[in-house]
This record gives C-alpha cells, structure tokens and sequence, in this order.
C-alpha cells in the first residue's frame, strides 16, 4: 500500500494519573506468590515493566478517547468543524451499541457533518484508522479525519488479581493469565489530513507506504472478552504467541521493503508495538535490525493495547528522538494474529 497526500497533522497523547508498579502488583498477589514460592520481582525481571498507569475506577474508554481528541485539537492548525471522519480505534469499549466514536465524538464537541464509527482490530486498530484515513484522503473523499484510541486496562488487570487470589491455580495454571499483569492505559489521538491544508512553511509527516501479513491460524494464542459485571478476561500463549508474532513481522518486513524500496539500514528511528524487553529483543533479532534505533515506552507505562505505538511515538516526537526529516518505521503486531508496518516521514 502506497500513499499521496496524507500526512499526521497533530500526535498527541494523554496519560492517567495513577501509576502502579510491578512490585505492587506482586504486593497485591503476596498470598498467590507465597502459596507457589514465587520470587518477588519476576513480574519486572521477565517484561522489563517497571510500572504502568491507570485511569481513575469508572472512567470510561470515550473519556480517555475524548481527552486525547481534545488534546490534539490544542496543538492543531486543524479546526473540529474541519474533522470530516471520526475513528475510535481502541479495544476499550463503553459498550457493543452504539458505537464508543459517538460517545466520545459527543464530548470532543465534533461537528454533525463528520462519519463516526469504531474499528477495533486488537493492538492494530490505531494504525488501522491511519491507513483508512490516508486512503480516503488520497481517494478524495475527505479532506480530515481523527483517529483516537483511549484504551483502560484497569478492570482487566482487576479481574486478573482477583482471579489469580481466588483460584486454585498451580504455577503452570498462571500462565495464561501472566501476560494481563502487563497491562497498562493510555489515550492517543491523532489528525490525519491532506498535505495542502498544512500551513505554509509547515512540516510534512508524510505516510509513505505500509505492508501488512497475516497469520489468523494464531487466533486462538491469545484471546479477551467480556465477563460479567463490567469485568474482562484475557488468555494469552505467551511463548507460543512471541513465536508466531515475530514470524509473522519477519515475513511482514519483507513485503514492507518491496512497497516502500527501504531496507533494514533506512529508518532513522523505529517505533514497534510495546510488549516487554523479551518480544523487543526477538523481533529484533529476528527481523535483523537495529536494536540502537529503537524508542521504547513498556518500560513505564506497559502495554496499552492500541495505544501503545502512536503514544510511543508521541514521546519520541516530545523528547526529540524523531526528528523534522526523520525516516521512522512503525511495526505494529496485533493478536488474531496481524502485522501492519507504516513509513513515515516525519
């Protein structure tokens, strides 16, 4: 996939108040590591996670999302009455029906004019709203768009606590479960349009090209769902899933050079999907590219789901490891399972 005249208008990201530590979380499940003779400390030895953040107990994903969307709009030359398509691309829902994009459309105080819709796709779902918006612009259809992601990891890693306490679970038991304590929440929003509407003398963050793979044999390694009470489960074949993952980005990077005549030595700066120091190493090792060009946020703020690559690269932007004229490569994995790969031009 190839693109024209799309370009990210505005990055920003919002981040909760609370932070929660890994030590913590093991404080939380004292009993659980004391009944197995656990080792305090493993949560942050295995994932390099030192803490995440938290949204606030009943805070709803169409807050987070409208935060980020309001947040975006401050920094933007764009105007709300100029956003013609609203995509709320996180796993968090308020809700099946209706769609969590109206919610938040609602509090950003979005124009009527604008098409609203959700589309989830797992930890993809954000670079999935880039890749819609950046089409639809290049087609003619719009002229702006918004893509935001406010994902709440709290009722999961809630739940997961919960369960970890009160079942009879032996330490093979807790695998499944392992990966949810790495859980984190974030929001992202940003603004896609077409390259004239960028003021004069402006810098272009340019969508280049992308590729994509997909391996959907993997869908069952790692799967969440509702479970009552407002509560989420999630289920995850860690070992079986970095596998098949980093498989998958190998085969992904491949097609990604074809489309965008870049090989391993071109980005200035590469910004993948935020799992842990483990999955970070592999894809490296595996993909055969520079572990020195990474910027990584798992360290403090985990996995945030679909926010975790834009708000990475948000950070990166805010800290000055992207730069104005910087080649930066996005990797995204996602369970099901599915590899988007973007080229900017930042």
């Amino acid at each position: 996939m190839r693109f024209r005249h799309a370009c990210i208008e505005s990055l920003t990201a919002v981040l909760p108040d609370e932070t929660w530590s890994s030590a913590h979380l093991e404080e939380r499940l004292r009993p659980l590591y004391e009944r197995l003779k656990l080792p305090a400390g493993r949560l942050e030895l295995m994932t390099g996670i030192k803490e995440r953040r938290m949204w606030a107990a009943g805070t709803k994903p169409s807050d987070a999302s409208a935060a980020a969307g309001r947040a975006v709009l401050k920094q933007s030359s764009i105007k709300a009455d100029q956003v013609e398509v609203f995509i709320h691309s996180a796993v968090s829902r308020d809700m099946l029906e209706p769609a969590t994009a109206s919610f938040a459309h609602h509090k950003i105080g979005l124009g009527a004019h604008a098409q609203v819709f959700d589309l989830s796709n797992a930890c993809l779902g954000f670079l999935n709203g880039l890749v819609t918006l950046a089409a639809m612009i290049d087609a003619g259809q719009i002229r702006c768009g918004m893509v935001v992601s406010g994902e709440n990891g709290r009722p999961l890693v809630e739940r997961t606590i919960q369960h970890l306490l009160s079942a009879p679970l032996d330490r093979n038991a807790i695998k499944p479960f392992f990966a949810n304590l790495t859980i984190g929440s974030g929001a992202v929003a940003a603004i896609v349009c077409h390259e004239d509407m960028l003021p004069a003398g402006a810098a272009k963050h340019r969508l280049v090209a992308g590729a994509c793979r997909s391996a959907t044999q993997h869908s069952e390694l790692c799967q969440g769902d509702h479970a009552g009470e407002g509560g989420l489960a999630m289920q995850t074949d860690s070992e079986q899933l970095l596998l098949a993952g980093v498989e998958v980005a190998r085969q992904a990077w491949t097609q990604f050079e074809q489309e965008t005549g870049w090989n391993r030595s071109t980005p200035d700066r590469i910004v993948c999907h935020q799992v842990g120091s483990t999955h970070r190493r592999k894809l490296y090792e595996t993909v055969g590219l520079d572990l020195a060009k990474d910027f990584s946020s798992f360290e403090t703020l985990g996995n945030t789901g679909s926010a975790a690559l834009p708000t990475t690269l948000a950070l990166a932007v805010q800290q000055g490891a992207v730069r104005s004229g910087d080649k930066v490569a996005l990797l995204g994995i996602g369970s099901g399972i599915n590899c988007l790969m973007l080229a900017v031009e930042w």
